[in-house]
This record gives structure tokens, sequence and C-alpha cells, in this order.
């Protein structure tokens, strides 16, 4: 009976330890654009933009998007991407049609370039707004805590009242 009580104790530990923990839905770039299109209130969309062999891409999936609180306010303010820097296949935006371009050794896509806005640097996260216009790209890898700072000075609509430089001397 001993026994059987510790099993039970071990798995609702299991259980609480898997309901606290906040994973992302990370979404493809169609799905995301659907729900824009179609939620009531849509969300802004927020995107990841990697690489297979980028290992501060691999670092960033680890620290940062694992993080519970960021993972919990990512879920909950945006539409969370991931999108391949050297994808081969074509993606619709805005009435254009972007596709994989082979260049040097790997080549990149069309899109990735365009959210870069021509600086191919990996990871970079992209922040649109409701209506899939863009509010900054974010080169670099970035710790939980400042991204959660940039996160949220979107997320939170700050950057309508405040310029960046305001808002982080203010942290």
């Amino acid at each position: 009976m001993k026994t059987l009580l510790y099993i039970f104790c071990f798995v609702l530990s299991l259980n609480s330890i898997t309901i606290s923990a906040q994973e992302v839905k990370w979404l493809s770039w169609e799905e995301a654009v659907k729900l824009a299109e179609t939620d009531k209130n849509p969300k802004k969309i927020f995107i990841d933009v990697y690489t297979d062999w980028c290992g501060w891409c691999k670092k960033m999936d680890k620290d940062t998007f694992q993080d519970a609180t960021v993972a919990a306010y990512m879920q909950k303010n945006f539409y969370m991407v991931k999108l391949d820097g050297e994808g081969k296949d074509p993606i619709e935006f805005k009435g254009k049609t972007f596709k994989f371009v082979a260049s040097g050794r790997n080549g990149y896509h069309e899109f990735a370039a365009a959210l870069m806005q021509g600086k191919l640097s990996y990871p970079t996260t992209i922040f649109l707004d409701e209506k899939m216009n863009m509010l900054s790209p974010v080169p670099g890898y970035q710790k939980p805590e400042p991204f959660l700072n940039i996160a949220k000075y979107f997320g939170d609509n700050i950057y309508k009242e405040k310029d960046w430089k305001t808002y982080s001397e203010g942290k």
C-alpha cells in the first residue's frame, strides 16, 4: 500500500511539472497569417529566423524560448513563427512570392532576407504588428530577460508611446 502511495505521489508530481512548464507553440508562416486574418482579436506576429547550422539559434531556442516566463508571455501575445532562413519552399506575402535563392554554399530565402532588411544574420527575431507591418528586426542572440524586455516593448504597445532608448534606459 505504501508503494502505491509513493507511485501515486510521484505521478502527481510529474503531472504538476508538465502543467507548470509552458511550451511555445510554433506555427508555420501560413498558419500565422491565417490566424491574423481570421481571429476577431488578432495578435502580433513574432518570427524567429534561424538556420540549421546556427549554434546561437539553438542556444536561443534552449535558453530563451524554453524559459517559462518568456514562453508564457510570447504565447499569450504573439503568433510565433519559426522561419528557416535557408528554407526551400516559396512563401506568399502581400501579393508577392518569395523563393529560395541559391548563392554561395547554402543560399538564402528571399522572405528571410526581406524581413532582415538584407542583413543576413542568424538568429534574427522579427516583430510584426497585427496587420503584418514591420515593427523591427532584432539581430543576434538574446538572453531571456533582455529578450522579454524587447518583446514587451512591442507586445504591450510601448513602442507607440516611447522610443526604444527612453524605454530601455528606464529598465
